[in-house]
């Protein structure tokens, strides 16, 4: 009976042959992981920021809506107190979605200046990579070439 060929050996061979450099590996993988600890940083930053924000614009609606719903003499007290209320309001709001907007905005230049550092970082690694490998397979070559004289 026909036995198949086992490809582990010549595999293990084939890959073997193949210069790997793990410290340019290595050297990737601390870019990423720093590059990964910036963007986090990033994000938690402007989720407190926006959290802090919030809370502030909840307990300034929380204290003008406890002064519009208290006990009014005058019928006319309570539609003024509303009117006050709704136009405190609409001010407030567009000043937090200002606020919301200047966090989103430096959450997107951070961004930016991570992700340029990031791509000059990682094109230098795999410059430096690309070259190592180079030499590397320039000189198994020649050994191969003077081996087979």
């Amino acid at each position: 009976m026909a036995q198949t060929q086992d490809f582990t050996a010549m595999m293990k061979d084939m890959m073997g042959s193949f210069p790997v450099d793990n410290k340019a590996m290595e050297d990737a993988f601390k870019t990423t992981a720093s590059m990964n600890e910036k963007l986090s940083s990033v994000a938690l930053e402007a989720a407190e920021k926006s959290t802090e924000l919030s809370a502030a614009w909840t307990k300034d609606t929380l204290s003008k809506l406890s002064a519009m719903t208290s006990m009014k003499s005058e019928p006319a007290d309570y539609a003024k107190a509303m009117t006050d209320f709704a136009s405190s309001q609409a001010e407030t709001a567009a000043e937090n979605m200002a606020a919301f907007a200047e966090i989103a905005k430096k959450v997107q230049m951070d961004t930016v200046e991570l992700m340029m550092s990031a791509g000059k970082d990682i094109s230098e690694d795999m410059t430096a990579a690309a070259k190592k490998a180079s030499e590397d397979m320039t000189s198994s070559v020649k050994k191969a070439s003077d081996a087979a004289k």
